[in-house]
């Protein structure tokens, strides 16, 4: 069951194709501040047709994306924030465990360790069957 399906996460967040890395959200909770959202990759995916040919990996820095815009969807959604965009500024403790390759589902949970009026910073961990693909802390700034 949904939180949020992805006609409801383009009200929010200003990502489309081939840009927008989440299909839907499937857990948000505005009080303790995390949100789980899930990304479906097909071989369909624009990204798989060079990276890398014969051996099609989704790229790290798109991981990073996809936990961006899940983390975007939860901030943009907090009280005061309607309407305003979350912009990425920064990524640090980022791991890469896995590969991703097509038929994967992402599963990506936010958790934000500290928020002030005009920057969050969260933790992310992306997985896929279970296990850990990748994580970082990301920080996001809002511009006046």
């Amino acid at each position: 069951m949904s939180v949020m399906n992805v006609n409801e996460i383009m009200k929010i967040l200003p990502h489309r194709y081939p840009f927008l890395m989440v299909d839907r959200i499937v857990e948000m909770d505005m009080e303790a501040c995390t949100v789980v959202g899930i990304k479906n990759l097909t071989m369909n995916e624009e990204f798989f047709q060079g990276h890398f040919p014969g051996n099609p990996v989704m790229p790290g820095v798109l991981q990073m994306e996809a936990m961006a815009q899940v983390a975007g969807i939860m901030l943009n959604s907090r009280e005061g924030n309607e309407g305003k965009t979350a912009y990425f500024m920064s990524m640090n403790k980022v791991k890469f465990r896995k590969m991703v390759i097509p038929g994967d589902q992402l599963r990506i949970e936010i958790e934000v360790i500290r928020m002030r009026s005009k920057i969050a910073t969260v933790q992310g961990k992306a997985y896929v069957d279970g296990a850990v693909v990748s994580e970082a802390e990301l920080t996001f700034g809002y511009v006046a």
